[in-house]
């Protein structure tokens, strides 16, 4: 059964009659039916009325420390950042919160959500913590670092005194920012077609994936092989005080690297899109989450020159711009507001784990960031250890919170289920899990496929969550 939100002096109904016990994502999309939805009355402690809080602060390391795969030299013109809104008047405050880190996994995940939760009065289940993936940032994990300790081997890039006091910052932000709530009264949704940047990175040749042209690829017959699956939209909601806007957020399914390993911090071209777009709507704090780009990178359109930074964040804001334009603005109320999670337990693939495992004491720390939150989220999946899975639903827009390095599949086949609603999807919360293929793509091998710690069998396991969320 569904688990229902935890609303506080609210009642909530929900009939689900969700049907198909699996949906195959490479496959045609089995008919469905739709749930009926009862909204109640919002909570007697907000007074019905919807409100929003915003909160940003800066997330760039000091020189000196790690980021997630070399030790930080320099900061760029632009650091890193931690944007964020507290939505209340709907039951308990709902935080969402966007970071310019490469993954917060695990025991941090848990901490991250439960400190925010404490910051402004709500519950964790209540909280996702999400970021956009940059290469040249930290990665966060707290048990990554303990079991690293006790193996005797330096943590490096899992080290956590800068997260640590980084997160006391954030949730002093998000409990200030409560001191400075805004009538939500409209809702916008929008969405365009963002031009020549993502690309599939999984070139399928005879059932099996060859060469990966990635973030970057000066291959040019790699380049020039068609643009492949792709979500080609940017999505993007705004939150409205009357004529007022407070806040937008988008959600774009791409890797979102133009070129790293610079040992200087940088939120890449998303955060340069971003930053543009804050610039055109200064009044609204612009939050932006990668959608489901485990797959997706920008490869077909960049060569890895430097120049391409700014040529991809142009191409993004663009298209950022062109959905704001193109929205459609709506009334929303709290009774309309809604929050639901649902917990999944993904199966460990033994034998991928077991190979990571075996590597670690004699491997360099690049290694070392990219398998021992996944090595640790095993053990913790095999001790019984969920991931929820949440969706917010305002008025006519779904978002979707998922974890790991989803592939683009997923997010297609979510707005498919929906096709009547504006759907968007946020991944890259909880980072354990990493890359998460189809059920299909596990038989093509591939790098995501020779990386992940998960199976096939992930597919049926997160769509029947999705269609239990959205149905």
């Amino acid at each position: 059964m569904m688990s229902l939100p935890n609303y506080s002096r609210r009642a909530f109904i929900k009939q689900n009659a969700w049907g198909c016990a699996g949906l195959v994502l490479s496959g045609a999309m089995p008919a469905v039916a739709k749930a009926e939805t009862l909204f109640l009355p919002a909570n007697e402690e907000s007074g019905g009325t919807l409100k929003i809080s915003v909160f940003d602060i800066d997330a760039t390391p000091p020189v000196g420390s790690y980021l997630t795969y070399d030790q930080m030299a320099n900061v760029w013109d632009m650091g890193l950042r931690a944007k964020g809104m507290v939505l209340t008047g709907a039951g308990d405050p709902v935080v969402l919160c966007a970071i310019d880190w490469i993954g917060i996994a695990n025991e941090s995940q848990d901490v991250f959500k439960q400190t925010l939760a404490d910051a402004v009065h709500t519950d964790p289940k209540r909280v996702v913590v999400h970021t956009l993936h940059q290469h040249d940032a930290p990665i966060c994990d707290f048990s990554a670092e303990k079991v690293l300790n006790e193996m005797g081997i330096a943590p490096a890039s899992f080290e956590s005194g800068f997260a640590r006091e980084f997160l006391t910052r954030l949730a002093k932000a998000a409990e200030d920012s409560l001191s400075q709530l805004q009538p939500v009264t409209d809702i916008s949704i929008g969405k365009a077609p963002v031009d020549k940047v993502a690309s599939n990175r999984r070139i399928v040749k005879d059932g099996k994936v060859g060469n990966m042209r990635g973030s970057s690829c000066t291959d040019p017959a790699l380049r020039n092989e068609p643009e492949g699956l792709i979500d080609p939209d940017v999505t993007l909601i705004g939150f409205w005080d009357g004529e007022k806007p407070i806040a937008v957020m988008t959600f774009y399914a791409t890797h979102p690297q133009s070129y790293y390993l610079t040992k200087v911090a940088n939120p890449d071209f998303p955060g340069i899109a971003r930053f543009y777009r804050q610039l055109a709507v200064p009044d609204a704090l612009h939050i932006h989450f990668t959608g489901a780009g485990g797959n997706v990178a920008a490869g077909k359109y960049n060569d890895g020159s430097r120049e391409n930074r700014m040529i991809l964040a142009g191409r993004l804001a663009d298209g950022m711009k062109r959905a704001w334009d193109n929205s459609s603005k709506m009334p929303v109320n709290a009774g309309e507001v809604y929050w639901e999670t649902e917990p999944v337990a993904l199966p460990v693939s033994d034998e991928s784990v077991k190979q990571f495992e075996s590597q670690i004491k004699t491997s360099d720390m690049r290694y070392q960031s990219n398998n021992m939150s996944l090595i640790v989220w095993a053990n913790r999946a095999r001790a019984g250890k969920t991931i929820d899975v949440a969706c917010l639903s305002v008025g006519k827009a779904r978002v979707l919170f998922l974890p790991g390095e989803l592939f683009v599949e997923y997010q297609l086949a979510a707005k498919a289920l929906r096709s009547d609603l504006a759907v968007s999807l946020a991944a890259y919360g909880d980072y354990g899990p990493f890359y998460i293929g189809t059920k299909e793509a596990y038989s093509q091998g591939g790098y995501e496929i020779m990386s992940s710690p998960v199976t096939g069998d992930s597919e049926e396991i997160l769509m029947n969550a999705i269609r239990k969320l959205l149905l």
